[in-house]
């Protein structure tokens, strides 16, 4: 077994590797590839064996993914559709060298104040509420605290922004798709409180360049990557240049990866 995904990044090395043992064991086993059900089965052993309580995001998009197209995917349903990305577009990976700390502790915290904040709105979660009534409730009724308040304004305005984004790729604007990276970062940053020094920096310095699109942090935050919209023609000298200004100003080195959306797991032909 071997693999090129970075450990402890927040990119999902684990996920991805669940799902290309669950498509090899399909293989050799007879069963139809279903996604969601093995998505399901992964997430299963990360929750009850390993004992991280993580969500179906990273297994589904491991078991689902498309070459060429964004994975849109509605996690409590598993519904997924795939957007196309443009072809002159790179995703462009940016690691912070620095790892995540406190993620356990801060994700409970997370959870436990985005729940709270869902029984304020009555709600099942914060996904049945929208934009305007969260901009309503919140500007006529008091009784929600303050943090809770952040990281609920952080997740209703981030469910909005992923519609956006499918919307914007769909009209080939990716100057709107890098804008709602960016207003994604500043929400992580600012609302739900999750980036670090380093991440903010790495952002900081790809914003700068004006090939880039937008970037923002990926993963659980706390430490790990940054991932960017980038101009693909121009991805070297990004890569130079964003390494260069980062290692000055923050005394690390990074590793860039520069990428293009691919199949989720899948069999490797002879």
């Amino acid at each position: 077994m071997t693999g090129d995904v970075p450990r402890g990044a927040g990119l999902s090395s684990s996920a991805a590797i669940e799902l290309a043992c669950a498509r090899a064991f399909a293989e050799v086993s007879g069963f139809e590839w279903d996604a969601p059900r093995m998505a399901r089965l992964a997430q299963r052993a990360e929750n009850e064996w390993i004992g991280v309580k993580c969500g179906i995001m990273d297994q589904m998009a491991s078991a689902a993914s498309r070459a060429g197209y964004a994975l849109f995917l509605d996690c409590r349903s598993l519904e997924y559709r795939h957007v196309r990305l443009p072809e002159d577009i790179a995703i462009v990976i940016l690691d912070t060298s620095t790892r995540r700390g406190l993620v356990d502790s801060a994700y409970n915290e997370r959870r436990e104040q985005c729940e709270r904040a869902a029984q304020w709105f009555n709600v099942r979660a914060l996904r049945d509420v929208t934009v305007e009534d969260f901009e309503d409730r919140t500007t006529r009724f008091s009784g929600l605290d303050e943090t809770a308040r952040m990281r609920a304004r952080h997740v209703i305005y981030e469910n909005d922004r992923v519609l956006q984004t499918i919307d914007h790729l769909r009209a080939g604007n990716m100057s709107r798709v890098g804008k709602i990276f960016n207003d994604s970062h500043d929400s992580l940053r600012d609302d739900f409180e999750v980036t670090n020094d380093a991440l903010n920096l790495m952002v900081e310095c790809a914003r700068l360049r004006e090939e880039c699109y937008g970037a923002r942090m990926t993963g659980a935050g706390f430490g790990g990557c940054a991932v960017a919209l980038v101009i693909k023609e121009r991805t070297a000298e990004f890569s130079r240049k964003v390494a260069a200004d980062y290692k000055q100003r923050s005394g690390l080195e990074t590793a860039i990866y520069v990428c293009q959306p691919a199949e989720g797991a899948s069999l490797v032909k002879k």
